[in-house]
């Protein structure tokens, strides 16, 4: 009984809270997320084009530095994208998307 009144509370809460979680296929795989450009710390889905199965990006923006170098994480936590750092090739860095879901890149 417990636990069922702990996934019920579990349920309350993530209808309560707006963070956005990763979906997932029918194989439950996670899709990708990521952060918000605009504050570094709301959780999105990361959009891509049904027709040609391609990722949707926002080349050559210029981002911010919230400074977070550990992974945010979903209400089911779902990590968000990282990569390594252009600058030392160690640091973890989260990937960032805009508003719309794109993912932004600097092809420059």
């Amino acid at each position: 009984m417990r636990l069922h009144q702990e996934q019920s509370q579990k349920r309350k809460l993530r209808k309560k809270n707006k963070m956005t979680n990763a979906k997932r296929d029918e194989n439950h795989i996670p899709t990708m997320i990521a952060v918000l450009n605009t504050d570094g710390t709301t959780i999105g889905n990361i959009k891509v084009d049904p027709a040609n199965h391609c990722m949707k990006v926002d080349d050559n923006t210029t981002g911010t530095d919230y400074g977070s170098n550990t992974a945010r994480r979903d209400e089911n936590n779902v990590p968000v994208l990282m990569g390594v750092s252009s600058a030392d090739g160690i640091t973890p860095v989260e990937i960032y998307r805009d508003v719309n879901g794109n993912l932004l890149i600097n092809s420059n």
